[in-house]
């Protein structure tokens, strides 16, 4: 059991966001810390949005809270409060986790990109040379863009409800893109990949983030919600013959990637 582990001496890595309960970087993490030799464990902290400010100064005064994990809906705001960043961090204005600088101060990365290619790629997708459609363009899918083009496809149409939100990513990608990403609609017709990175599918009655009628067989979707079983999105791909790969295996992808970067080693 993990709380055998759980000592004075143990190191904290809150995760923080609203909802939280679905997160399974608690248990995930804290066992690959475990694997990796490490006392530490993640916990989970319901954050509602407004109060990101008084819980980072708590956070900031707790010696033993090594680093951070942030979900929805922080990844942006929670960028302010970090003195170092990777280029992709930098570039996005966006964090998934963040570690103590030698200083005290936060050192963030963003690794939600990274995590979900290789879930997809683990599960059998090819993004180089792919037509991909990805639906979303905040914090999580403006990351998955960048790894996206840094993995080859051929062509990335970014839809987002926000039209605006849309064009900007595109606009801030332009020099990585190399004409090779646009805005379009969430209609997947003539595409490799299609890849859901909004909310939707968290709750029942949530509408499909893009229209279903047009996926084949050849497609591989993916979705990024982890902790709510299989999506709609998920369950109509397969249904269809799709591949695909959910939220929870994003979460298994992510775990190496949390744990070397939490330890200083990534």
């Amino acid at each position: 059991m993990m709380l055998e582990f759980l000592s004075g001496e143990t190191r904290l890595f809150p995760i923080i966001g609203d909802p939280i309960s679905y997160a399974e970087s608690p248990q995930s993490l804290t066992r690959s810390l475990a694997a990796a030799g490490h006392n530490g464990a993640c916990v989970p902290m319901q954050v509602p949005d407004g109060e990101l400010d008084v819980v980072m100064a708590a956070l900031a005064r707790i010696p033993n809270v090594d680093g951070v994990l942030v979900t929805m809906p922080h990844k942006r705001s929670a960028f302010r409060y970090c003195a170092t960043t990777s280029e992709r961090t930098k570039l996005l204005g966006v964090v998934s986790v963040m570690r103590r600088n030698s200083d005290g101060t936060w050192h963030g990365d963003m690794l939600d990109g990274l995590a979900f290619v290789k879930a997809q790629k683990d599960a059998g997708a090819r993004p180089e040379g792919a037509r991909v459609l990805l639906v979303g363009a905040g914090g999580a899918g403006s990351a998955i863009a960048i790894a996206m083009l840094q993995e080859g496809v051929r062509e990335l149409i970014i839809h987002d409800q926000d039209d605006t939100r849309s064009s900007e990513l595109v606009e801030l990608l332009a020099g990585l893109g190399d004409g090779r990403v646009s805005v379009g609609g969430p209609d997947p017709t003539d595409c490799d990949m299609v890849c859901n990175a909004t909310p939707m599918g968290m709750s029942a009655d949530d509408p499909l983030p893009i229209d279903t009628d047009a996926l084949a067989p050849s497609m591989f979707v993916g979705d990024v919600i982890a902790g709510h079983g299989m999506t709609p999105l998920v369950k109509a791909a397969r249904d269809l013959g799709c591949p695909t790969a959910g939220g929870s295996q994003m979460v298994a992808a992510v775990q190496d990637l949390m744990v070397a970067f939490m330890l200083g080693s990534g």
